[in-house]
């Protein structure tokens, strides 16, 4: 429990309005998106300038207050489940987009502008912010940078520490550190942002990132190949890389996860279809035409029933969307979704998913996969009911069953969900022994109290 007086410390810092004690309020932050126990915060505190952030994060060192700062809380994997007892800093009064420089092709931003709205105020300019997470409707750019998100658009354009030129953060201490610059090269002084990019919190605090963009591409053409047999459409993603084409989006949906789509979204999907690959690619007119026709020919001769070329943007949109809805889709189904992150190298796809189907069979679970396949980064999603305790027992062999073949098939345990809580205790059979205690001596050095988002990666 929370003394009082320091209640009031924080009230004086933040404002009355800011600091909220209230149980319902509390509880609103006690989860995110993993399937996790929750956990109560003490108190939720939500600073609106830089100079209260930092006096918050100090404050909270001090009385060794555990902190774990959420931006939308859409983190699948527990990373902004607080500890109990601890405080929550929220960033969404952190929401200033400072500055979009078109002649440097960069911009400033603070930690809880949401990405999409990020995206829409740079392409108003004629630019390109390429990051594109599937929860970009709401999730915010510190989360982003914080989780390292990826996204579609990631096989050709790479993902969120593709684009970060540098930022200021704040640390255990409440003291503002500075790394990186506004120009295309820097080498001054260690490379903190390649530390903090995808820290979950862990080591510090961001206040002002400053983002590269890039010329919005003049053509772009979008194409969804149909399948009748799910193998031939996992070795056409291989093919297309292996014969040196970079689409800028390759995805895969499963017949259980496009019928999930279609009933949700009504976007005209052949719901009979083994499989779906949809398929972008963008650059000028000339080469976006060239690449189009080599994917769609290739997408034939590996064994296509048909091919649909969206006629204008607002068919390809529609199409776009549907794939973004496909995790809202499947979560209608069951009380319980399971959405993991299985990342292989992509020569490996055809591979994994012909092991998550054998997975679903072994473990008597249901599971709708889908996801980046054109970077290796698939998304099986286990529909479920978590109250059934001897079917849940089942889901938790099948997830570790996915991790195994995944790391097994030379992949990773993430791609672009992170870490946090729920896969730290997979962390050691992807690196070893001495990665993780590496990696707790950089947290103590940091963080000597751990009141940085313990618990999170490396455990405690």
């Amino acid at each position: 429990m929370i003394m009082k007086a320091l209640i009031k410390e924080f009230e004086h810092i933040l404002g009355k309005n800011n600091v909220f004690q209230d149980e319902t309020d509390r509880a609103t932050y006690s989860y995110d998106a993993a399937v996790l126990d929750s956990a109560l915060p003490s108190l939720v505190l939500r600073p609106t300038s830089s100079e209260t952030l930092g006096r918050v994060v100090g404050l909270c060192n001090e009385q060794a207050l555990p902190l774990t700062v959420r931006g939308a809380g859409t983190n699948l994997s527990g990373g902004t489940i607080p500890q109990a007892g601890g405080v929550v800093v929220l960033t969404n009064a952190l929401n200033r987009i400072i500055e979009i420089n078109e002649e440097d092709l960069y911009a400033v931003v603070e930690p809880g502008v949401v990405t999409a709205s990020f995206a829409a105020a740079v392409e108003a300019r004629g630019l390109f912010y390429p990051p594109d997470p599937g929860s970009q409707a709401v999730s915010t750019l510190g989360g982003n940078v914080a989780e390292n998100a990826g996204g579609l658009r990631g096989l050709r354009y790479g993902v969120t520490r593709d684009y970060v030129l540098g930022f200021q953060f704040f640390d255990v201490n409440g003291e503002l550190v500075k790394t990186g610059a506004r120009t295309v090269k820097c080498v001054t002084g260690y490379n903190l942002g390649g530390l903090l990019v995808g820290s979950e919190g862990t080591l510090g605090i961001f206040d002002q990132i400053t983002l590269k963009l890039i010329p919005m591409p003049p053509a772009r053409k979008a194409l969804m190949a149909i399948f009748n047999d799910i193998n031939k459409a996992s070795e056409t993603v291989a093919a297309i890389i292996a014969h040196r084409i970079v689409p800028v989006t390759l995805e895969f949906m499963d017949n259980f996860t496009i019928r999930a789509v279609e009933d949700f979204s009504r976007a005209g999907l052949p719901v009979d279809a083994a499989a779906l690959l949809l398929i972008e690619v963008d650059g000028h007119p000339h080469q976006v035409e060239e690449e189009a026709a080599k994917v769609e020919a290739l997408c034939r001769q590996m064994g296509a029933r048909h091919i649909r070329v969206a006629k204008d943007a607002a068919e390809r949109d529609k199409v776009w969307e549907a794939r973004r809805a496909a995790l809202s889709a499947l979560s209608r189904i069951k009380p319980t979704t399971v959405l993991e992150d299985a990342t292989v190298p992509r020569s490996k796809i055809p591979a994994m998913i012909r092991s998550i189907e054998e997975i679903a069979k072994e473990f008597n679970v249901t599971i709708g996969t889908f996801g980046h396949a054109g970077d290796g980064n698939l998304h099986p999603t286990i529909l479920t009911d978590r109250r059934n305790q001897e079917e849940w027992e089942r889901v938790e062999k099948a997830i570790d069953a996915i991790f195994d073949r995944a790391l097994a098939l030379g992949g990773t345990l993430s791609g672009e969900h992170g870490i946090g809580l729920a896969k730290s205790r997979f962390l050691e059979k992807e690196t070893n022994r001495a990665t993780i205690l590496y990696s707790r001596r950089i947290k103590a050095a940091l963080d000597p109290k751990n009141i940085l988002n313990p618990g999170k990666i490396i455990g405690d």
